[in-house]
């Protein structure tokens, strides 16, 4: 027995992959040009991260010269860490923003 092709659920699906593709693409820029600012636990240290993870600036407040090595390489460290959960918390917010009304295929 042949099987009915339901032609109009293939043209659903077809334009539904081709609004994903438009959505990923918008998702893809914005993971770019969207940044976040974190900062050390003692304020000293300041990284500007991306969405897409790219640390893109990375600021020193107040001097070094009298700075202890461990202590700087600590708060260094927890900055980073900061910064790389502020990327992901920054994707899923876009991540939402951008696919947060796309609907799944009902019935089919």
């Amino acid at each position: 027995m042949a099987r009915e092709i339901d032609e109009a659920w293939i043209d659903e699906a077809v334009d539904r992959y081709r609004h994903i593709e438009k959505l990923r693409a918008e998702f893809d820029r914005a993971v770019v040009a969207h940044s976040v600012s974190v900062h050390s636990p003692d304020q000293s240290i300041e990284v500007v991260v991306t969405a897409a993870g790219d640390i893109v600036d990375v600021r020193v407040h107040g001097g070094l010269r009298h700075r202890d090595a461990a202590e700087f390489a600590r708060e260094m460290r927890a900055v980073v860490t900061s910064a790389a959960e502020a990327a992901r918390w920054a994707r899923e917010k876009l991540h939402d923003e951008v696919f947060g009304t796309f609907r799944r295929l009902e019935g089919h």
